[in-house]
């Protein structure tokens, strides 16, 4: 199962593995052509109602397939179907200059030049349904939801009053491919072609669904990919990110807390001891820094901790530079078991989680060193353990970024793999950079989502830099690479 939302992801991340989205939309008219054949008779006719998107632009594709010969299957062996013809008409809900994808456009002219019965309908008042035995609704895709507007609204009310069978195009019109619910105005099918996977709610609507293969490669939803960062990242400031570090190290809060900002937080702050604010602060005057009394963390200052995150709402990051005292595990212990919100514990903290009870919803930062004390599998490629590691992230109960040459994010029922990265991230700062993104992307990202992107991110950032100078780049580096990876003109 997979929601629209992340469908569009998968569709960009097929893209960008070499199988473009006008491939797909070939194969997905395609299928959708096969739908209308297995309901209707020869010589039958066809109303296909389309909006101006890419769910338009299949429909556009399957009238050319409903021709005749070209519907063609490996499986159409009998010679006196081949050359079956259906009356075809399609009704645009607009103007063909207005048609929003160039797929979609160039597959409406294409019907255009070949003399197709189309017909743009540019006003609500002015739409007439045609009789007809069949009714493919490509108006909506997945990408829209609630009640629907005009023109579509007065096009469902003469579709589902129609006497003929009703053929959706991936979701019925006025389905929220997210959420599962359908529209009060929506259009009613008898049948969905749904693409490469059913759709939340779908199977609740009483309408047979077919699932059509339309050839989008595994690892569209395996590796993480320029679809996964366009789902994750946001273009306001948001967030406040609240780092607790520091102590015997002062680099790595400082690492965290300022590629939260390069990932779009609004604020950065760190809790860290008084013996060393200063030098923390000393790194960005952009650092929010505040001091507790002490050499490193301890109990003493936990409640304190806990009632900040909680009453501001901030995404902790907890771990950088912290140490392994006794007494500051005991307090991160103690801290994780009395917090409610989002963190991304890292570092030293990570030994901790895996004995803890807690309500907080985390994302575990660990290399492959820290995996396997933390209970995890212990190899060389963390992706051939993949599996393993998410049998792991089941049983701890948490998301799991486990950082390696490719760095496997899980979720414990959802994996995924990013290959982004280069043997010059082996230097010390990077997982702290990597954790500071995770914890921004977090505020508007579901977990799973966030870690991945922020691994991908990270990775990317770390390539533009050895793209320009080799491997002797610096963690710090990275922190000026970062924008440009999440909304700058790069690769990703």
């Amino acid at each position: 199962m997979i929601t629209g939302e992340r469908m569009a992801a998968v569709d960009e991340n097929a893209a960008a593995l070499g199988v473009p989205r006008k491939q797909l939309m070939e194969s997905s008219g395609h299928a959708v052509a096969r739908a209308v054949r297995d309901v209707a008779d020869t010589g039958s006719s066809v109303a296909i109602v389309a909006g101006r998107g890419n769910n338009g632009g299949d429909a556009f594709v399957a009238a050319r397939f409903l021709d005749g010969a070209e519907l063609r299957s490996a499986s159409d062996r009998d010679a006196s179907r081949l050359g079956r013809e259906y009356e075809t008409t399609t009704l645009l809900l607009g103007r063909a200059e207005t048609i929003g994808t160039e797929i979609a456009r160039e597959n409406w002219d294409a019907l255009e030049r070949a003399d197709y019965d189309v017909r743009e309908v540019t006003d609500s008042r002015s739409f007439d349904l045609p009789e007809a035995d069949v009714i493919v609704d490509a108006m909506l895709g997945t990408g829209i939801s609630g009640d629907l507007r005009e023109p579509a609204a007065t096009a469902a009310r003469a579709i589902n009053d129609a006497d003929a069978t009703v053929v959706a195009v991936d979701v019925p019109s006025g389905f929220d491919a997210d959420g599962g619910d359908h529209a009060d105005n929506g259009v009613e099918a008898d049948h969905v072609v749904t693409f490469h996977d059913v759709k939340p709610g779908l199977e609740d609507l009483g309408a047979e669904i077919t699932v059509a293969d339309i050839g989008i490669p595994a690892a569209a939803e395996r590796f993480v990919g320029p679809g996964d960062v366009g789902l994750a990242r946001s273009t306001d400031r948001e967030g406040r990110p609240y780092v607790i570090g520091g102590g015997p190290y002062t680099g790595a809060p400082a690492l965290a807390a300022q590629s939260a900002l390069r990932a779009g937080a609004e604020l950065s702050f760190v809790a860290a001891p008084d013996t060393v604010t200063g030098e923390i602060q000393g790194y960005s005057e952009d650092l929010i820094v505040q001091p507790y009394e002490g050499d490193v963390l301890t109990p003493d200052q936990v409640d304190e901790l806990v009632e900040t995150a909680e009453r501001y709402e901030n995404v902790v990051v907890v771990g950088p530079g912290l140490g392994t005292a006794d007494e500051t595990l005991e307090a991160v212990r103690q801290f994780l078991e009395s917090y409610t919100g989002r963190a991304v514990v890292d570092a030293d903290a990570l030994s901790v989680v895996p004995e803890v009870e807690t309500d907080a919803t985390l994302v575990c930062t660990p290399n492959r060193g820290e995996l396997e004390r933390m209970g995890g599998p212990d190899a060389d490629s963390l992706a051939d353990v993949a599996d393993e590691i998410e049998a792991f992230a089941a049983d701890l109960g948490h998301v799991v970024l486990a950082k390696g040459a490719d760095d496997v994010i899980t979720d414990g029922s959802r994996t995924r793999i990013s290959r982004s990265g280069t043997p010059g991230m082996k230097v010390g700062g990077t997982g702290d950079t990597l954790a500071g993104i995770v914890a921004a992307l977090m505020e508007h990202a579901e977990p799973l989502d966030a870690a991945a992107v922020g691994a991908h991110v990270n990775g990317l950032a770390g390539e533009r830099l050895a793209e320009d100078g080799g491997y002797g780049y610096l963690a710090t580096d990275l922190l000026e690479e970062i924008p440009a990876v999440l909304w700058g003109e790069t690769d990703v």
